[in-house]
């Protein structure tokens, strides 16, 4: 891969403020690398904002590509715009997921150059994410599904980083953030599934598949970002109408509808579904149990309001 070229897809629509840090941060990470910054091309995928974000990516990065959605592309639609447009006009290699709520420290896309270069092309390749504001916390290194037990979770969530998350872990599924694909994968297995998945567990999805199709996911450690958490997801903040949003909104993470088609997808046992019924219990009964205890004095750290 010493002639790869990779673009840097980030689906946005709105958040300037943090468009703007992830830019400044990723240009001044890339170009750390003197002669090889021509090997990243950033693309940024703009869904129909309406905060000034393209004026104000094309007056301070003019060298970004800019790809226009009309509000209806979230983020499984994005990447794929992106996908496309990196394969078929910019004929990358490879093509890495990123978020504008991400930063990352000054050795990551030398590394990426690195491990990549040392890779099979069938191995898609993860990064260790931790907590922005507890930068010693992971949040992901992977994830693990298993198809009989109905068992889905992020490796290492809300533990903080060790020696055991210092060596590449092999996972079942990637976030779609700081994850490098070899355009073949998308050759061989189609596109993000953007109309069952259009915002949350399309990356889970997409890299499972990828899975089951024979293709290796594994997460390094040397590949390292920080996410800020306040800007993704809907979250019920102690709101019981916000509660019963989360659980069917296109932008929460417990819309009940999505996990379900997950597991319609991809289980093999009707056991799988009792691991479902428990999340769905232990959030909404976490939800009830706070309320009540509110009653009798005790406060939610602002984590917990999630």
């Amino acid at each position: 891969m010493n002639e790869a070229n990779i673009a840097v897809l980030i689906p946005v629509h709105n958040g300037l403020h943090f468009t703007s840090k992830c830019l400044k941060d990723l240009y001044h990470q890339i170009n750390l690398l003197s002669n090889e910054t021509k090997k990243f091309t950033i693309v940024v995928i703009d869904d129909g904002s309406t905060d000034n974000s393209q004026e104000w990516i094309k007056a301070n990065y003019p060298e970004t590509v800019i790809l226009n959605g009309d509000g209806s592309l979230w983020w499984g639609g994005g990447i794929n715009k992106g996908t496309q447009y990196a394969i078929d006009e910019l004929k990358c290699d490879y093509v890495l997921w990123w978020n504008n709520d991400i930063h990352t420290d000054g050795d990551y896309f030398r590394n990426l150059l690195l491990i990549a270069s040392e890779t099979e092309e069938n191995t898609i390749i993860g990064s260790k994410i931790y907590f922005a504001d507890k930068p010693e916390v992971i949040w992901s290194m992977g994830g693990i599904f298993n198809t009989r037990s109905g068992r889905k979770y992020t490796i290492g969530m809300l533990q903080k980083d060790s020696e055991q998350f210092s060596r590449p872990i092999e996972a079942d599924w990637l976030p779609g953030m700081g994850t490098l694909i070899h355009r073949s994968v998308f050759e061989k297995i189609g596109y993000v599934n953007a109309t069952d998945f259009p915002q949350y567990h399309g990356d889970s999805d997409f890299t499972f598949r990828a899975k089951l199709a024979g293709y290796r996911i594994l997460v390094s450690p040397l590949l390292k970002i920080w996410n800020d958490k306040s800007n993704s997801g809907l979250h019920h903040y102690n709101s019981f109408r916000l509660l019963i949003k989360s659980l069917t909104d296109i932008k929460s993470n417990n819309n009940i509808g999505k996990d379900v088609l997950f597991y319609h997808k991809y289980a093999t046992s009707p056991v799988a579904y009792i691991a479902l019924a428990h999340k769905y219990i232990y959030y909404i009964g976490g939800f009830f149990k706070w309320k009540i205890l509110s009653l009798a004095g005790f406060k939610k750290r602002d984590s917990q309001l999630k």
